[in-house]
């Protein structure tokens, strides 16, 4: 099976479980928030991104590492099962305690407590699923992950419509979260036990700093990333209240459909990404042009179409209460198309060993966001914070592209040219839809074939997206 093929196959198994996965979070979005209210769903967000953000400590880069380690070497499989996952676990009871910690230290009230400690338990969940969820990734088999996905999703919102039914309060909810991700981990576990017998954990310390070392940079990046995508909840609960941080996360909830796309691309990209670095740096190249040119090609329209009709969307899914989120969802939108191009960008830097330069990256991002956090949130609440992620994510676009330009991979002038296409397309599609002043129902079909005609008659689609096209169509 051609690489192509194999690509299509796991981008089918994650669409597929993406697609089923962010319908169920559409429904159980809509049910919390309505149920909880603005202020206890603000509770609830920053639970979340509070326990997000020290969940970084129990996998330090370790996933990200092991993946690449084993898709360019399958022999090291086991070695990496049966020391990453101990190590993990005493990682996780360290997780739990700083947690329990941090919280009566800066004094929260019991109830907020309650929810993060059980939030942390999911937290602790999803970084294991993430390290087993990379074995299968390194294999180039998305389907174990992507089936765990869907059970977890659906079993959410099952979960979610028996706490409402049974009036169980923002406590229920926590444990809905928890309990979902217990049981997507026990399927992980069952199928690595299948496919990779047994772990004999190895308590190899030798092996365990080695790996810790080598994955820092790797783990610095993703906490730094996610301080910069975690810390303005954190921060909007702390200088502005529960109730701004409920309505900044409402419309950051929606725009995190999207984003959960870029799913499809972390964990298929990737792998190939490392793989064809050891094997053809010419096909690397092309990988990373062609992901720049599709994200920016899908995402785009899609940016447009939630900025016209945000008002829309907002009452539509949560009723008039949350009526006020609507300007940081027209803002936070635009996080999507750079969160696309810059995770492109990402990978290829970790592909070719130049995650040190992606850590630097995220390390100016992270400081950037916190000061200008500091300075916009107390003038404008939420909006401040949305617009400082927009501007936290194009200074990543910047600093990556600089640090792309100084290896052999740096972009050829066409892939400008085709940037300059899809901004005309995407120019197009946002004054014909705002000229005829449509229902969004109406606008998706108008828009869709406004955008299609448009990448046509800018000849956007060249002779490797044809090719491309041809290859998956088996001709």
């Amino acid at each position: 099976m051609s690489e192509i093929k194999t690509l299509f196959k796991n981008v089918s198994w994650v669409t597929t479980s993406q697609v089923i996965v962010n319908l169920c979070a559409f429904f159980w979005t809509i049910a919390i928030a309505r149920y909880l209210g603005v202020n206890d769903y603000g509770i609830l967000s920053f639970a979340i991104s509070f326990t997000v953000l020290l969940g970084m400590g129990t996998d330090i880069g370790m996933s990200t590492f092991s993946t690449r380690e084993i898709s360019q070497d399958r022999s090291k499989t086991q070695k990496y099962i049966n020391n990453v996952i101990p190590f993990k676990i005493l990682l996780s009871i360290a997780l739990f305690i700083v947690t329990a910690l941090i919280l009566l230290i800066l004094g929260y009230n019991k109830l907020t407590i309650e929810v993060a400690l059980i939030i942390s338990l999911e937290t602790i969940f999803i970084c294991m699923i993430k390290f087993i969820g990379g074995v299968f990734q390194a294999y180039e088999n998305q389907k174990i992950n992507s089936i765990g996905e869907m059970i977890a999703g659906i079993l959410l919102l099952v979960f979610t419509l028996i706490v409402i039914a049974f009036d169980l309060g923002l406590i229920g909810v926590a444990v809905s979260y928890a309990l979902a991700y217990l049981i997507f981990l026990i399927h992980m576990i069952f199928n690595m036990n299948k496919s990779f017998g047994i772990p004999k954990f190895e308590f190899d310390l030798s092996f365990w700093k080695r790996t810790a070392i080598r994955s820092i940079p790797f783990g610095l990046s993703i906490f730094f990333y996610t301080v910069y995508f975690s810390i303005d909840v954190v921060m909007i609960q702390f200088l502005s209240g529960d109730y701004a941080t409920g309505l900044y996360n409402s419309a950051y909830k929606i725009v995190s459909v999207f984003a959960a796309f870029y799913v499809i691309y972390q964990y298929v990209i990737f792998p190939l990404m490392s793989k064809l670095y050891a094997e053809d740096t010419n096909l690397l190249k092309v990988s990373f042009e062609q992901s720049f040119k599709y994200s920016l090609l899908i995402l785009l329209p899609l940016s447009i179409g939630v900025y016209l009709y945000s008002d829309y969307i907002i009452n539509l899914i949560y009723s008039s209460q949350y009526a006020l989120a609507s300007p940081a969802m027209q803002i936070l939108i635009w996080t999507i198309v750079f969160l696309f191009i810059n995770g492109v960008a990402t990978s290829l830097l970790n592909s070719i060993g130049k995650e040190v330069s992606v850590t630097k990256i995220y390390v100016v991002a992270a400081v950037f966001n916190i000061v200008l956090n500091y300075f916009m949130i107390p003038v404008l609440s939420y909006n401040g914070a949305a617009i400082t992620t927009v501007l936290s994510e194009i200074l990543i676009l910047i600093l990556m592209m600089y640090s792309i330009s100084k290896t052999e991979y740096k972009p050829d002038l066409s892939l400008l040219k085709t940037i300059v296409k899809l901004i005309v397309c995407g120019i197009i599609l946002a004054i014909v839809l705002h000229l005829i002043n449509v229902s969004l129902w109406l606008a998706i079909p108008i828009g869709f074939v406004v955008y299609v005609l448009s990448l046509f008659i800018t000849r956007t689609i060249d002779d490797t997206d044809k090719y491309i096209i041809n290859e998956l169509l088996n001709r």
